[in-house]
């Protein structure tokens, strides 16, 4: 029976904010068709949102964040660095402005004043789509390093990245690409390339590099977003792929230097391969 392309909704960023209750319903109409948001009532139950899913933004509201608040608002700016903290003004009210400032201290960038429509397009812009910080990071990479390829292979490479952190099966990647497994196995195999499982593996590691990014993530956090049965099993990945542990990985691959060991190691070395690779041929 022949495969079928999978039909996929669409993926939209989740978002944490903290937010009066009256800023909610604006922030909910803003984010429909782009974003999701998780709401909680305080900025270390944001951090836990963050903590145990991949969220491409905290949303903080600037009249529910007092001077009480900014230290743990710094506290996440520091320890989730990969995660930008957006403050939200929707009204002048006294003392507004220097919670702004206050925040700014602290290591806030971006302050969204919904009190015009441009703010609120503004906001759809900072955390809506396109992909993910990482995916972007990641695909942008990998496909600058496959210039001359055939356009199935870049298409295979921009699938894997997009459906790597939550997918550790080749097969799945197989019939959202409507090729059996076996078929593209075979096609690696043959053409002289690591398999398809091995680029699997690896993309799932730069996913994994560019979470440990945000100090705040234990080991287990990073193991648990990107769907591992458990932080042991994340573990065992790590030593059968580069044969250290999720500490020593975390030391000494940063994201930039296990983006170009991925490129180094399974892309240049085939350069002359990529033009004339078809692996979702027909």
């Amino acid at each position: 029976m022949p495969y079928r392309r999978r039909s996929e909704g669409p993926s939209h960023p989740t978002i944490a904010a903290v937010l009066l209750p009256r800023e909610r319903s604006g922030v909910e109409a803003a984010g429909n068709g782009c974003f999701r948001v998780v709401h909680r009532d305080s900025i270390p139950d944001a951090i836990r949102v963050v903590r145990e899913r991949r969220v491409e933004a905290v949303l903080v509201s600037v009249h529910q964040c007092r001077e009480q608040h900014v230290q743990a608002v710094g506290h996440l700016v520091r320890d989730f660095p990969g995660v930008p903290t957006v403050a939200l003004l929707s009204g002048h009210d006294a003392g507004a402005a220097e919670t702004v400032l206050h925040l700014g201290a602290t290591g806030v960038q971006q302050v969204v004043d919904v009190t015009t429509p441009h703010g609120w397009r503004q906001l759809r812009g900072l955390v809506g789509p396109p992909a993910p910080r990482a995916g972007a990071g990641i695909r942008g990479y990998i496909l600058r390093s496959l210039a001359g390829a055939s356009p199935d292979t870049r298409s295979f490479f921009d699938t894997l990245v997009r459906m790597a952190p939550s997918t550790p099966t080749v097969r799945a990647v197989a019939v959202t690409l409507c090729v059996r497994p076996s078929t593209l196995m075979s096609r690696f195999s043959r053409s002289g390339l690591p398999s398809p499982k091995s680029y699997l593996a690896g993309i799932r590691l730069l996913h994994a590099s560019f979470l440990f990014q945000s100090r705040g993530l234990t080991v287990a956090d990073v193991a648990y977003q990107l769907e591992y049965s458990s932080p042991q099993s994340f573990g065992r990945h790590l030593r059968a792929m580069v044969g250290i542990t999720a500490t020593e990985f975390r030391r000494r691959f940063p994201f930039p230097v296990a983006r170009d060991r991925f490129v180094d190691l399974m892309i240049r070395p085939y350069a002359a391969i990529w033009p004339d690779f078809h692996p979702l041929a027909t």
